[in-house]
């Protein structure tokens, strides 16, 4: 079998640049859940698929100004139905919640991942529906800010929409 992970042309077609300067792939058992992360310095895209297993992924809008400010997208990414998402710079991405044991995903980012460029964010108040799965969630998650506090921090001036 032979799988298309990506062409330019049909990303740029939809507005996602295809120039990409890190792939990271993770792998986790099921039921494991991380807070909301996004890369404010600079600001960072992703495009991610589930290469083995199964994933929720939820994708926040982290935009000053912008009309879904807080608002979410869930989205089940499996290595059947082949399903890829962009995250778009503004938007934070709930590392996915594991459906299955041996979970593979693969993220393509616009930016490298460094020490102080990300954000972790709490996801109480944010209504999203989870599986019937007991959640694992590490400590550092389990106390990150939540959106009002990101909102309130200068460095959530560089997502706005005017």
């Amino acid at each position: 079998m032979l799988i298309q992970s990506w062409v330019a042309g049909d990303l740029a077609q939809r507005g996602i640049p295809s120039v990409f300067h890190q792939a990271i792939q993770t792998c986790s058992r099921r039921g494991v859940v991380r807070g909301l992360h996004f890369q404010w310095d600079p600001p960072m895209g992703k495009l991610v698929r589930c290469l083995h297993g199964s994933i929720i992924d939820v994708v926040v809008d982290v935009r000053h100004g912008s009309p879904t400010l807080g608002k979410h997208l869930a989205v089940e990414l499996t290595a059947e139905n082949r399903r890829v998402i962009w995250v778009p710079p503004g938007f934070a991405r709930m590392a996915p919640s594991r459906l299955e044991d041996d979970t593979i995903v693969l993220y393509e980012c616009t930016g490298a991942h460094g020490p102080g460029r990300g954000y972790p964010m709490e996801r109480r108040g944010l209504d999203i529906r989870w599986p019937d799965i007991p959640p694992i969630v590490s400590e550092k998650d389990r106390v990150a800010p939540t959106l009002e506090a990101w909102l309130a921090d200068p460095r959530s001036r560089h997502f706005r929409i005017e």
